[in-house]
């Protein structure tokens, strides 16, 4: 089992903060009108993208939901693009067709359909099992997600099929608007362990932390040992969607002591910190005027073949 080493503090501080600035900009941009359909921020969970992800290697599949932005930068998707496509500009990750939850580039997949992305994740895999290759998926899913039964069938097959997969459960304690506490009962991982399913679980914000645990189960089913489920007990710090939050202040502002970014800046040279901060600064600037240069997507594109490259 061979474990990939680890990345440095200064490109796991700057992909985290290159989420963190696009989802501020989105949610701040939003009531301008200059975004199509809705949309669902990932600040403050950035960590578990950027820390799983850091265990990717060439071919892997990423399979996301409708909380996709943050996996589908660190996966390492195109900020303009990204930006283009919730403005449903041509220049869009999937040419304006798929907005904020319906995102599609090279091995990355995501859509907005609660639960239904899982038994695309197990397909992926069986898959690369019949094909005898090295790939592996890592499929991220909400603890909203487990309220849906065909999760259970799919969690079934791939232990019973012993296809190569992570399953990276993000809780970020509150399924839309419903806390944890009233929609689950029991303990999270037992909805793993009850189809044999090893898990390893976590409640930090320290990417460096989630990266070890990442880093060992993906090189657990990379080596042919089966599925994984990596459960990471997290906290978003924006809405549900992009203004639905009957969320106590208080414990927002609780969260927000453990917040992952000044966790790893604090690790850089303070120089260096501010220089990678201005860059990213920057980059978000850049992308987001771009995509509104950008031209409109053409209705006639829907039946036409899709030909983009972020």
């Amino acid at each position: 089992m061979t474990v990939r080493p680890s990345p440095d503090d200064v490109e796991l501080y700057r992909q985290m903060l290159r989420i963190r600035r696009f989802e501020e900009k989105v949610l701040s941009s939003f009531s301008s009108g200059i975004f199509y359909g809705t949309t669902h921020t990932y600040i403050g969970q950035e960590a578990d993208a950027v820390g799983v992800l850091a265990c990717r290697e060439e071919g892997d599949i990423v399979v996301s939901n409708h909380r996709c932005h943050g996996h589908f930068l660190a996966y390492g998707g195109s900020m303009h693009a990204l930006a283009a496509e919730l403005m449903g500009r041509a220049t869009g990750v999937t040419g304006g067709r798929g907005g904020s939850q319906h995102v599609q580039w090279e091995d990355f997949y995501a859509n907005g359909i609660l639960g239904g992305t899982i038994p695309l994740a197990v397909g992926m895999a069986l898959a690369e099992k019949v094909q005898h290759s090295r790939r592996i998926v890592f499929a991220f899913m909400g603890d909203g997600t487990l309220g849906e039964g065909v999760v259970y069938e799919s969690l079934n097959m791939a232990s019973l099929w012993s296809v190569p997969i992570l399953f990276v459960l993000e809780n970020n304690r509150y399924a839309q608007t419903t806390p944890v506490q009233l929609h689950l009962a029991g303990e999270i991982a037992d909805r793993f362990e009850a189809f044999s399913i090893p898990v390893a679980e976590a409640d930090t914000v320290d990417v460096i932390e989630i990266h070890a645990l990442a880093n060992k189960s993906a090189a657990s089913v990379r080596a042919g040992e089966g599925p994984r489920a990596l459960v990471l007990h997290t906290y978003r710090y924006g809405p549900h969607s992009k203004g639905d939050d009957t969320r106590d202040p208080e414990e927002i502002l609780r969260y927000k002591k453990r917040d992952p970014l000044p966790l790893q800046g604090d690790r850089l040279d303070p120089d260096l910190r501010q220089r990678v901060e201005k860059e990213v600064e920057a980059e978000v600037a850049e992308a987001f005027q771009r995509a509104q240069d950008d031209p409109l997507a053409d209705p006639a594109s829907l039946t036409s073949p899709l030909d983009i490259a972020p």
